[in-house]
């Protein structure tokens, strides 16, 4: 007996044909031998076998089980991993492309897809620093109008980074958002971004330290430096004094080097080792959080410039005379020049007030701000209990009204 129950059957499509053919026939034969034995009263003739093998289709679980099984998809990998030390030479690519003007736009962007694939951790954390460092240190300004969108693209996504870095990366990285994404916020034509960054600068200012003297010396003595490194009139001047390294007097106290051999002096020189660095590391996180505020300062200060520019803009003025009477309050937070530059801010700011007041300005046209302006408006204005029927009191709708 044959395994295969099918065996010698036509294919399923010439098996289709054959049925139907087979079923018109059937038909045919079965009307004609009720035709002729209804005289008789014979029973119906039995269905054909054949016939009944030929209409049964086959099962495909049980004949072809191939044919059961789900079709395999071929996918294609869309992503790679790329290995550690391939995306450092990615970085170390764009931090050498970037500096170049014509190339900033393209070479953020990629930087960004470096932030969002995940690819800054903790072993690349130092290259992708020297990215940020290497777009700041572009000869345009991060607040150009040609590369303004994209500063604010590629600082706004270094913040995800900010786990990776250590804390003098993330003091540093503070300061440049500031510069990067809050000063070209200032410049938008968004009133609900404005006044956002607005809030964030107010929030900053509070939280900076009250600037003590020294500040005001450490200020004063950068000032005199860099007035006589420039002599004055933007110059660079050269220094040609030599200052004698500090290994030659080391060796000068001990000539033969003879000191390392001896136990005790080996001691106290780990003793002294141990503190120094102590201190040293003491003096430097003074140092650095020094270095931080102070920028800070500075950040802050040229974001107040950008917006007192924008103060011509009728609906900046509310939130810019909030903006500078805040700094104003907290002045004692900055330093001597910068104090002095608050208040001159804060003079200005009142005097355009006055203007605005008495209904002129600057450029000698009505400058109020939209509530003013609405204010002004409807201050006159008649408002009938019939709202926008006769709001200007007269009865032009009476005789419409019946």
């Amino acid at each position: 007996m044959a395994d295969n129950l099918f065996e010698g059957l036509p294919p399923p499509s010439q098996q289709k044909q054959e049925q139907l053919q087979q079923e018109e026939q059937h038909r045919c034969s079965t009307t004609a031998t009720i035709a002729c034995d209804s005289s008789l009263s014979s029973p119906l003739p039995a269905s054909n076998p054949i016939l009944k093998s030929a209409l049964k289709r086959p099962e495909p679980t049980e004949s072809n089980p191939e044919a059961a099984a789900p079709k395999k998809r071929l996918r294609f990998k869309t992503t790679t991993d790329a290995s550690e030390k391939q995306i450092i030479e990615a970085m170390q690519k764009l931090a050498s492309h970037i500096r170049n003007p014509a190339k900033f736009g393209k070479a953020s962007k990629l930087a960004i897809q470096l932030i969002q694939a995940g690819s800054v951790k903790p072993g690349t954390s130092g290259h992708f620093f020297a990215i940020l460092e290497a777009a700041m240190s572009l000869s345009t300004s991060c607040i150009d109008p040609s590369v303004r969108a994209d500063y604010h693209a590629l600082f706004s996504a270094a913040q995800d980074a900010t786990e990776c870095l250590n804390k003098k990366q993330k003091n540093q990285l503070t300061t440049w958002v500031i510069r990067a994404v809050d000063a070209n916020d200032l410049n938008t034509d968004d009133s609900f971004v404005f006044s956002k960054t607005a809030g964030r600068i107010k929030e900053a200012i509070s939280n900076l330290p009250v600037a003590t003297e020294i500040d005001d010396t450490d200020e004063a003595a950068a000032l005199e430096d860099e007035m006589e490194l420039t002599n004055g009139d933007g110059q660079i001047k050269q220094d040609m004094s030599f200052v004698a390294p500090a290994e030659e007097n080391e060796e000068e106290s001990d000539p033969f080097g003879l000191d390392a051999f001896m136990h005790s002096s080996v001691n106290k020189g780990e003793k002294t080792k141990g503190k120094k660095d102590a201190a040293a590391r003491i003096k430097e996180e003074l140092e650095e959080n020094k270095r931080f505020v102070k920028s800070q300062r500075e950040a802050l200060i040229a974001c107040l410039e950008i917006a007192a520019r924008r103060y011509k803009t009728p609906w900046c003025q509310t939130v810019i005379d909030i903006l500078v009477k805040h700094a104003f309050d907290n002045v004692s937070r900055f330093t001597f020049r910068q104090r002095n530059a608050i208040e001159k801010l804060w003079a200005s700011i009142r005097e355009q007030q006055a203007r605005r007041k008495q209904g002129r300005s600057v450029t000698g046209k009505l400058d109020v701000n939209g509530f003013e302006w609405l204010q002004q408006k409807y201050a006159s204005e008649k408002i009938s209990i019939r709202h926008s029927v006769g709001g200007s009191g007269d009865r032009r709708a009476q005789q419409w009204l019946g």
